[in-house]
């Protein structure tokens, strides 16, 4: 698992400076809860995730939704004491981990604490990522009842071999049953892809793809393979047990994707994700409207072991290991590890970097002017859509896509 970032030191009582809440009133905010228990710890992940052998004594999974609960009364006092307004949650998203290894009730309980301290907001989405093999129709009778609006489905791939170099321990077959009974109980459903494996092949791939559309979900999100140093699978690259990922692999197979997505009705609104008219919502609706919320740079609470939050340019990071962020919120004290306070040029960058990646794209008028001076060159290349520059917006052509984080470095000028 990756190193936490340095920075400041935080206090202990999470106090807030005026600026985190000054204009809070226009922000979203959003609530993060982070569960970090795997049965299996899988071969590409460095997500702080821990299986039950890793963590030891001390450590329960079974009192984790009252710890987490802790938090988010934790955070409101916090929020509170700053003079930030009430504000009803935008949205909550179970991640982790894997949500659906703590029992339903669980995780109904903690969206209860979040309903009592906050409010959610009418429209309010609440997602729950799962396991297939972790679940049951049950459980999507309670998260239903609970008010959860929105389950993840951590699909992958749908090749063995595949999912055999991923260790991914789901059985295939228990995604499509999954996401069939989210939608019989009225539930959004999005399906999670990693393309670019070690070994799979452009059919495999495809094969992927038509498992995924054939469960008639509203929403697909399909992410390259990244190694991280300090992975499983990084060991293994380095040792040429598995051969290296290939980029123009990855780009031929992200065009593919989205060829298919086209064809079947779903349109891009971020880099890695699709959207469509269905189950009587709009595309727009079946966006995930958490993870809008994280690239446009509104505030967030992150609930648990290892869990980041943002309040305007104001950023802090939990503790990593479940213990010592155990008896920290036990304490009644902030769990926080450390925070930092972004000056104007780090948020700037940090707006280019998010925005150019989805579809409303940036106000150029926003860029500056090496950034305004790089959108000509740009839209000759074919990377920025000309007819939106005119209107005044940065948006990424179907070949920009595949070249985001070459037009970005030119936005900033790096």
């Amino acid at each position: 698992m990756p190193a936490q970032p340095e920075g400041d030191p935080a206090p202990s009582d999470g106090a807030l400076p005026a600026s985190a809440v000054a204009r809070a009133a226009d922000r979203t905010l959003s609530l993060y809860v982070h569960v970090p228990f795997c049965a299996v710890r899988c071969g590409y992940c460095d997500f702080n995730t821990y299986t039950m052998e890793q963590l030891g004594d001390g450590v329960s999974r079974d009192d984790y939704h009252r710890d987490a609960a802790a938090e988010v009364r934790f955070a409101r006092s916090v929020l509170d004491a700053a003079g930030a307004p009430p504000r009803a949650l935008h949205s909550v998203f179970f991640g982790g981990g894997t949500p659906t290894l703590l029992p339903a009730r669980e995780l109904a309980n903690m969206l209860g604490q979040a309903r009592q301290s906050f409010g959610l907001a009418p429209d309010a989405e609440v997602t729950v990522e799962a396991n297939p093999d972790s679940v049951t129709a049950e459980t999507f009778d309670v998260l239903a009842e609970a008010g959860v609006t929105r389950v993840s489905f951590g699909m992958q791939s749908a090749v063995p071999h595949v999912l055999r170099v991923l260790e991914r321990t789901h059985t295939p077959a228990n995604v499509p049953r999954a996401v069939g009974w989210a939608k019989e109980r009225g539930l959004g459903t999005s399906v999670d892809l990693i393309y670019g494996t070690p070994g799979e092949s452009v059919a495999d791939w495809r094969t992927s793809l038509e498992a995924a559309l054939e469960m008639d979900s509203d929403h697909v999100s399909a992410y390259s393979l990244i190694i991280e140093d300090g992975t499983k699978l990084a060991a293994q690259m380095r040792r040429g047990e598995v051969p290296r990922v290939d980029p123009d692999d990855q780009a031929e197979k992200y065009t593919l994707a989205d060829a298919m997505l086209r064809e079947a009705g779903f349109e891009w609104y971020e880099v890695s994700n699709w959207s469509r008219d269905a189950h009587g919502r709009s595309a727009l609706e079946n966006r995930s409207a958490h993870n809008l919320a994280y690239w446009r740079n509104q505030d967030w609470w992150g609930i648990g072991p290892g869990a980041h939050s943002h309040s305007d340019g104001v950023r802090w990071w939990n503790l990593k290991h479940p213990l010592p962020y155990t008896n920290k919120v036990r304490q009644g004290v902030s769990p926080a590890a450390g925070r930092e306070t972004l000056d104007a040029q780090t948020r700037y960058v940090e707006d280019v970097m998010l925005g150019i990646r989805i579809r409303d794209g940036l106000e150029t008028a926003q860029l500056q002017p090496e950034g305004r001076k790089a959108v000509a060159g740009l839209i000759a290349d074919g990377w920025l859509d000309g007819a939106a520059a005119v209107r005044g917006t940065a948006v990424l052509t179907d070949a920009g896509r595949l070249m985001a984080d070459a037009v970005t470095r030119r936005l900033l000028d790096w």
